[in-house]
C-alpha cells in the first residue's frame, strides 16, 4: 500500500492515510488511526452516486444559467426529479459547493449567488408534473 498523506480521513480528520486499492472504480484509502476506508467523494453532496461528479456539475450549472430545472432536463437528459435530489443535496452541503462552484468551475461571485437564490427560491423540491 502506497502512503498518501494529502488524503485526509473523512471520519476523523487523520493524516495517517494510506491507498487502498480501488472498488468499482474509485480510489479508496484507510485510515491507520481510526482504521475506517474512504473514497474521495465520502462526506460531500455525490457520496454514493452513480452519475460522474463532472456530469452533476455541469447539469446543476445548466440550472443555473437556465434557471429552470425543466431547461436542465431538456439540455441533460437527466429526470426533472434527479436534478431536484442533487440540488436538495447541494443544499445540504452550501459550503463545500460553493468552494467547487467558485474555484473548479471558475464562476463569479454573481453567479453563485444567483445559484443560491434559485435553489433557496425552488424551496422543498416537489414533482411538478
Amino acid at each position: 500500500m502506497q502512503r498518501m498523506p494529502h488524503s485526509a480521513c473523512r471520519h476523523c480528520g487523520s493524516l495517517h492515510t494510506v491507498s487502498n486499492g480501488s472498488s468499482h472504480g474509485h480510489h479508496q484509502w484507510s485510515c491507520r488511526e481510526c482504521g475506517r476506508s474512504f473514497r474521495a467523494t465520502t462526506g460531500t453532496p455525490v457520496a454514493g452516486l452513480k452519475t460522474p461528479v463532472e456530469e452533476i456539475a455541469r447539469t446543476l450549472l445548466v440550472v443555473l444559467r437556465r434557471g429552470s430545472l425543466r431547461a436542465a432536463e431538456e439540455i441533460t437528459g437527466h429526470k426533472y426529479e434527479t436534478i431536484g435530489a442533487w440540488l436538495r443535496r447541494a443544499g445540504t452541503h452550501a459550503a463545500a459547493l460553493t468552494e467547487v462552484l467558485v474555484h473548479e468551475l471558475h464562476l463569479t461571485a454573481g453567479e453563485v449567488d444567483e445559484f443560491w437564490s434559485f435553489v433557496r427560491k425552488k424551496g422543498p423540491l416537489r414533482s411538478r408534473r
